[in-house]
């Protein structure tokens, strides 16, 4: 019986059967390096490698056991519920939207297990490594279901290729927490939103990956769990100026999901899902989810957000088609646009609150 990457219990036994498997076109898309692509980091795993989780023993010790259990061994894989997808006659806008998407998908879900499995590769605090092993172990899982999924589509990302030759980010330990834990928990309110939109509308589940959608979550949901005791392992990685990085995180992580989305309009039409609305449950779901640790949430309330959300997308889709054009002068001014949203974004005053004193939560959406 062939063996899936479903059932592997590591990560490097996950990508050893990806790595059997054709790989083609797709790669030189997630190759890309761009503002909006996902990125491979590189950290100070010695950094990493020094935290005492101790004093937060309490939640530690059962979120570890519920990694260890791991409950989502032989999901991601198909099954009886997997239909058949008619690729050939897929609206071709849709087609080409969607795939843009999986690559995406993949090309994230695949970074994050990089980057773990390196920290369990380097790092000799026995706790730390137990933990980046389990998320490399899920990660690696999500990317193989992804690649499954394209190569019906005729194309697939070729990850052994993407970890010797994608450009790596250095990214100082602080850095990595704010990011990857926003890209988590954001994660986990993308998905369980689309698969709670589908259960209700089943006639826009256009593809079955999104059958699979909640307990993908779920796994994004305890990766998230971890990087916010990581923090809270380091109080000060959550006070003072490092409140500011926090803040530039979030509009960042916020604003980059804004832009994406609003470029796949086939792909949420086809959904039945509303982009600006699509953004604003995600917002408020990461803002709920992001006090169990972060001390400050985003006004997304306010007009001036939404005006500065509006701005920097139309300044994007303005640069786009400056570049397509050749239109150096007109990619200048994009850019110069661009960068005043973000700061009308960054400057919209924040919403502080108390940090609870037990940090851990369960997925509630």
């Amino acid at each position: 019986m062939n063996k899936h990457s479903a059932d592997a219990t590591t990560a490097e036994e996950a990508l050893a059967i990806q790595e059997t498997l054709d790989s083609g076109m797709a790669t030189e898309v997630a190759m890309k390096n761009t503002l909006l692509t996902p990125r491979f980091y590189t950290t100070d795993f010695d950094e990493l490698d020094a935290i005492d989780v101790s004093h937060i023993r309490s939640e530690w010790d059962p979120l570890i056991e519920r990694m260890l259990s791991d409950p989502n061994k032989g999901h991601f894989k198909k099954n009886d519920d997997w239909d058949q997808v008619d690729w050939d006659n897929m609206e071709p806008q849709l087609k080409k939207e969607f795939i843009d998407f999986l690559i995406s998908s993949c090309t994230a879900e695949f970074s994050g297990c990089v980057l773990y499995k390196e920290m369990k590769r380097r790092g000799s605090n026995k706790e730390i490594t137990q933990l980046f092993q389990l998320m490399a172990r899920d990660e690696a899982r999500h990317a193989g279901f992804i690649n499954d999924a394209l190569r019906e589509a005729g194309v697939a990302v070729n990850l052994g290729f993407l970890t010797q030759k994608k450009k790596y980010t250095y990214f100082r330990p602080k850095f990595i927490y704010y990011a990857t834990y926003l890209s988590e928990k954001i994660g986990y309110a993308r998905y369980i939103t689309i698969f709670r939109h589908l259960q209700e509308n089943p006639q826009h589940r256009f593809h079955p990956i999104f059958k699979w959608f909640e307990e993908w979550c779920n796994d994004e949901f305890a990766h998230g769990e971890a990087f916010a005791l990581l923090m809270k392992a380091d109080p000060k990685l959550t006070k003072g100026i490092n409140v500011w990085w926090i803040k530039f995180f979030l509009t960042a992580v916020y604003a980059t999901m804004y832009i994406r989305d609003h470029q796949r309009p086939a792909f949420h039409a086809a959904l039945g899902v509303d982009p600006d609305w699509y953004a604003h449950e995600v917002f408020t779901k990461t803002s709920k989810l992001t006090k169990q640790i972060f001390p400050i949430t985003l006004d997304i309330e306010n007009p001036r957000w939404k005006r500065g959300l509006a701005s920097i997308q139309k300044a994007n889709e303005d640069l786009a088609d400056a570049k397509s054009k050749g239109k150096k002068f007109a990619q200048l001014t994009s850019s110069i646009r661009a960068g005043m949203a973000f700061i009308m974004l960054f400057t919209v005053p924040s919403k502080k609150h108390s940090v609870p004193s037990v940090t851990s939560l369960e997925p509630a959406y």
